[in-house]
């Protein structure tokens, strides 16, 4: 009995690498979402510290000099969460970026195993019928034979 053998079976390998490679990259964009996340939460924990630090400052006999060191580090620290945002908003980008290109790799896989499946089956269609055929024609001969 015959085995099947797919002819494109190194496309199909080539196409689940693929897959498995966007997985990584999405994993990966992923990761660097959070940590981008992360960083930004901590630089807002950062600024709202230095805030309260201001008020409290202002509230009890504190140098001027000393409260605009304070209101020029909070300057720095929005800037610095204005910047972090944009570096979010780009990792957000980057995993939905990510996302489209697995999805397009996922339907691209699937695509190629259904041709692998169709072509199984008809293979399998064809060597059932060559097999009825055979028995066909083992039960034609024995009818032709007489037996005694």
């Amino acid at each position: 009995m015959a085995s099947f053998r797919y002819t494109f079976q190194r496309v199909v390998d080539l196409k689940g690498s693929e897959k498995t490679q966007a997985e990584w990259m999405l994993s990966t964009a992923v990761g660097v979402l959070t940590a981008e996340e992360l960083s930004l939460a901590q630089l807002r924990m950062k600024q709202q510290e230095w805030e309260s630090k201001l008020i409290e400052a202002a509230s009890i006999a504190v140098p001027l000099s000393e409260l605009q060191v304070i209101q020029q580090y909070l300057n720095y620290l929005v800037a610095c969460i204005t910047n972090k945002m944009k570096d979010v908003l780009h990792a957000q980008k980057a995993v939905e970026q990510s996302r489209l290109n697995l999805s397009d790799k996922m339907k691209d896989e699937k695509v190629w195993l259904k041709a692998k499946d169709h072509a199984r089956d008809r293979f399998q269609y064809a060597l059932q019928i060559k097999e009825q055929n055979e028995l066909d024609e083992m039960a034609s001969v024995r009818f032709m034979i007489p037996t005694p």
